[in-house]
Order: C-alpha cells, then sequence, then structure tokens
C-alpha cells in the first residue's frame, strides 16, 4: 500500500482570489486579536516560572507559523493556559534548558501525528476526560495564581499539589493588601467591562440618543476587559504609589527588540527524562488545537483540515524552543475573537502576530509598569472561564461510571500530575465502554415457527460483538444444551475478535463431541471473514452455513426426516 502525504495549508486558498474587502476584514481581526493576546502572553509566561517575553515571542513566531500552516481559516495559535502546570513543573525540574528541548521534542511529536495522519484519533478521547483535566487545570491555574494575586513574599512556589498548598497556607500572614487591592479591582474590571458594556448598550437602544453614544460603545466592545484591567492596575499603582511588584521590578523589564537565536542544549541523557513531559505536551496541545479548530468550524461552518492543523503545531513548535520560547497550540479565546471581529483567512492570525511584534519593538519599556497583581487577577479570569464547572452539577443525570471517571481525572490533574490523570482517564473510559458492549451483547432465545417437531431444537438470535469481554455469551448456549440442532442468527452480531473465536470453537468442540449440529446463518461481512480464517466455518462444515432462516428451517425439516427415518429403521 502507498502512503500519500496531502500537505494543504487554509492560507492555499487566498489563490483562489482574496479581495481588498476581505483583507481589511483580516486586518482588524488580527489588530482586535493582538490587544487580547498581548496580556494573556506575558501572563501565562509568568505564571510558567519564565520571564513576560518568553510568552511575547511564543506568540509572535508560534502565532505566525500557526496561522501560515493551519489547517483551518481563522485559528489562533500561541502560548496557552493549559500549558501552565506542565511547563512550570519541567521548569522546576529541568530548567528552561529542559523546556526548550521538550518543546522541540514535543513538536516533532507533533508533526510526526500529522503526518502520520492521526489527526483523528483525538476525537475518541472521551468527553469525561477532557472535562475533568480541563477543569484540574483550570483549577491549578488559579492556585498558581494565589502568590501574585495576594502578594505573597515567596519565592518559588513548589509544583506539587500538597506542597504548593502548605507553602502558600504558610506565607498567607504576610500578604500584600495593596497588591491584593489591585487584583481584586483588576478581576472585576475583567468581569464586569463586557456585561457593563451590553447593559449600556441595550439601554441605548430602548432611548433616543445621539448617533455617537451607539457607535461608541460599538468601539469599545472591541477593547478587551484585560487591557482595560492592565491600564487600571497600572494608573493604581502609579497613581496611589502603591508597593506593589511589576514586571520591572521582577524581571527588568521586557527586552526592546528581536528574540535572540538560541539553541536547545541536547544530551540523550536529558531526552530520556524528558520523553514523558515532551509526549504530555504533544497530547495535550494536540487535544487543545483540534478541539479549539472544532469550536472555530461550528461557528463559521466550515471544515478544517485535523492532520495540517497538527502539521502546524508542530512546525511552530520546532521553531519556537530556538527562540526562547514556550510551547505554542491554538487558544479559543483569540481564535472566538478573531472569528467575531470578522476574520476571513489565517491573514488575520498572521497580523496579530506582526502587531505583536511592532508592539514589541516600540513600546516594550512600558511593560515594566505592569504590576504583577494585575496579570494574577486576568489570569484568575481565564481559569474561571475555562473551566465547565457546570458539568459538576449536571453529574447525578450521567451514569455512575461516567462521574467516577470525570472526578478521578479533575482530582488526579489537581493532586497528582495531567500525565498520570490522562492515562488513568483514558484506562478506566476503555473499561466503561468493554463493559457497556459487553452488557450489550446478548443470546436471544427465538421459534422456529416452520418446524413441527422443536423439541431438542434451540434457536438463538446473537446480537452485539463477540469479543474477549463477551465470551461468557458462549456459556447461555452450552447451559441448557440442545439435544438436537442449535440454530444461531448471526445477523445481529457485527464484529467478532480472536477470543470470541476461541470461545466458539469450544462450544463447537462440545456440540461435536455430543453429535450435535449446529446450523448458522446470516453472517455479515466481518464475522464472516474472521471465521473463515480461522477455520471455524470449516470445522462446522460448509454445509450447515445458510443466508437464510427459511434455509435452516429446510435443512432441519430434511434432519428430521432422516433421523425418523434412521428410527424406523432401528425398530424395524
Amino acid at each position: 500500500m502507498k502512503f500519500t502525504m496531502r500537505f494543504n495549508p487554509k492560507i492555499y486558498e487566498l489563490k483562489n482570489g482574496y479581495s481588498s474587502h476581505r483583507f481589511f476584514q483580516d486586518l482588524g481581526a488580527g489588530l482586535t486579536v493582538s490587544v487580547v493576546a498581548l496580556p494573556l502572553a506575558m501572563a501565562f509566561a509568568i505564571a510558567s516560572g519564565l520571564k513576560p517575553e518568553a510568552g511575547l515571542f511564543t506568540a509572535i513566531i508560534g502565532g505566525l507559523l500557526i496561522s501560515l500552516f493551519s489547517g483551518s481559516r481563522v485559528q489562533v495559535g500561541g502560548p496557552a493556559g493549559a500549558f501552565i502546570v506542565i511547563v512550570y513543573g519541567i521548569v522546576q525540574q529541568y530548567g528552561v534548558e529542559g523546556l526548550l528541548l521538550a518543546t522541540l521534542m514535543s513538536g516533532v511529536l507533533l508533526w510526526l501525528m500529522g503526518f502520520l495522519r492521526l489527526g483523528g484519533l483525538v476525537e475518541f478521547i472521551p468527553v469525561a476526560v477532557i472535562i475533568g483535566f480541563t477543569n484540574g487545570i483550570a483549577v491549578l491555574i488559579g492556585l498558581s495564581q494565589i502568590k501574585d494575586f495576594f502578594g505573597l513574599p515567596v519565592q518559588d512556589v513548589p509544583a506539587d499539589f500538597f506542597p504548593m498548598i502548605q507553602t502558600l497556607w504558610r506565607a498567607l500572614p504576610q500578604m500584600n493588601l495593596q497588591a491584593l487591592f489591585v487584583a481584586l479591582v483588576c478581576l472585576l474590571v475583567v468581569f464586569l467591562w463586557q456585561l457593563g458594556l451590553q447593559a449600556s448598550a441595550r439601554f441605548l437602544r430602548n432611548k433616543q440618543s445621539s448617533h455617537f453614544l451607539p457607535q461608541m460603545m460599538h468601539f469599545l466592545s472591541h477593547i478587551p476587559g484585560s487591557i482595560v484591567a492592565l491600564i487600571i492596575g497600572v494608573l493604581l499603582v502609579l497613581g496611589l504609589d502603591l508597593q506593589v511588584e511589576t514586571i520591572g521590578s521582577r524581571f527588568g523589564g521586557i527586552p526592546q527588540g528581536l528574540p535572540e537565536f538560541t539553541a536547545p542544549a541536547f544530551s540523550f541523557g536529558l531526552m530520556g527524562n524528558l520523553m514523558m513531559p515532551a509526549i504530555t505536551l504533544a497530547v495535550l496541545g494536540a487535544i487543545e488545537s483540534l478541539l479549539c479548530a472544532r469550536v472555530a468550524d461550528n461557528m463559521i461552518k466550515d471544515k478544517h483540515d485535523p492532520n495540517q492543523e497538527l502539521l502546524a503545531q508542530g512546525f511552530a513548535n520546532m521553531v519556537v524552543p530556538f527562540f526562547g520560547g514556550m510551547p505554542a497550540t491554538g487558544t479559543i479565546a483569540r481564535t472566538v475573537t478573531n472569528i467575531k471581529n470578522g476574520a476571513t483567512s489565517p491573514i488575520a492570525g498572521m497580523i496579530h502576530a506582526l502587531a505583536l511584534l511592532v508592539v514589541v519593538l516600540i513600546a516594550a519599556p512600558l511593560a515594566q509598569y505592569i504590576p504583577l497583581a494585575a496579570l494574577s487577577a486576568i489570569l484568575m479570569s481565564v481559569a474561571w472561564n475555562m473551566g465547565s464547572w457546570r458539568e459538576f452539577g449536571r453529574l447525578r443525570t450521567y451514569r455512575p461510571t461516567y462521574a467516577f471517571t470525570l472526578l478521578s481525572v479533575f482530582f488526579l490533574t489537581v493532586m497528582v500530575s495531567l500525565t498520570v490523570a490522562v492515562q488513568v482517564g483514558i484506562v478506566l473510559a476503555c473499561f466503561t465502554f468493554i463493559y457497556r458492549i459487553s452488557a450489550l451483547t446478548v443470546a436471544e432465545k427465538q421459534e422456529l415457527p416452520e418446524l413441527e417437531d422443536k423439541e431438542g431444537i434451540r434457536s438463538y438470535r446473537l446480537v452485539g460483538s463477540v469479543f474477549f469481554g463477551s465470551v461468557t455469551l458462549t456459556e447461555k448456549l452450552l447451559n441448557p444444551m440442545a439435544t438436537k440442532a442449535l440454530v444461531l442468527d448471526f445477523s445481529g452480531i457485527i464484529y467478532v475478535d480472536s477470543s470470541g473465536v476461541h470461545a466458539l470453537k469450544e462450544m463447537l468442540h462440545v456440540y461435536q463431541e455430543r453429535g450435535v449440529p449446529i446450523f448458522v446463518y446470516g453472517l455479515r461481512a466481518q464475522p464472516k471473514n474472521i471465521l473463515w480464517r480461522t477455520e471455524w466455518l470449516r470445522e462446522l462444515g460448509p454445509s450447515q452455513v445458510f443466508d437464510s432462516v427459511q434455509e435452516v428451517q429446510k435443512a432441519l425439516a430434511a434432519l428430521q426426516h432422516k433421523q425418523e427415518a434412521e428410527g424406523v429403521g432401528t425398530t424395524k
């Protein structure tokens, strides 16, 4: 079989025609998204234990490459909140050099996933697992921001849950009330900004007002609450001369210029240690980007290419580490903002990256005044919006196995690690699936109305799959056992595996030892194929395999006449 690889980024669609009108739509959307991405990129980097420029360079380089090679028309990439916990753990254990190598390795893995066309497999991850670890990550993001939200004098917060809680609890009496004040004000601004604008717009629609006010409200609606919160945070700190830690006081500001080329440190020993973190980054990046692309598809009525999307993520994460960046993926908040502001093509995402580059080149010195408490408030709001909290209240309406899987993944994500949580969640989901499919595999007793003498003849209609999880199905066919003939309707069997064949062979041998024939009909393609290949049908006898129940009834009638004739001959 010849393997074919298709490389077809969505930007190729521009060759079919790209008007100036579409460009100006993409320009407006890209500029708006850059405003949203600016504080998030810095906040994600700081929360991950990195300098703020690592997030900005990732948003610029990763965002540009993801849009350039993306399999979605409107996907916007960059650093994501889902990576914070993993990146922070890698930095704590292996340092920044370890993170760069892990990011490079995850990029290679993502590229291979796209090259091998594995994009569709991500959709098989159960919803309970996705919701569980998403909510768990949201909780961890919130916990990671307590230090700056309360202004706690802690140098390094442990990455593990219980030591983290212990460290934060011990430092809580030493909180900085001024930092807490700034954080609370900024958090209120983030949550109330859009609500206030929507309420004002509704009020103006019900009142006769000048045309100027609705236009002003429309303009303000494009300004994200996070930017407003940053500005207010800066004004509070400077205007009231508050003693609050800022980007300048902790990191010395952001360098004004292009990122420098940095080759990740390479060693086979370090690669071995980073293999599991790299796999975690790759899998999480794939899930995040493809879920984001699916959300975008529903909003713009389009269809993304999941394999091309993984290739784009792979390219971005292979390049970003050489410029001191962190892992990048498609992000839902920025992508939704992109769509709502009229984006029509990947050009919008590329403009967002270039706009961030201009900000770094021109306005980088101003970043030193941004209070870390304001950034922590923004991340608190990100964590809240990220979680599907209502799903906890709906658990009572689902099966206990679903609730157990979701809660297990959630608590393991928070208290142990995301890697263990996803592994356990998938295993639990697999066992749940096996149990449900085995429960649906049954042998239904049925009658054969055309036969005059039915004594000693048993007929069953098999439904479901005869596989390793349902091999006990054959026990029902042996107890009670037919004495003259056993009829099996396979029309309801959709799948048979090797364990199922083994169980069927054991049943066949028991009947053959008793001299009781088995008649089979209604075989579908897959069960028929494997039963021929494993010689079960040959052992059964081709003369006892039929296409319909009518043929089986004729064979049974002939068998009865033969047995009656043999009985008469014996009597004589």
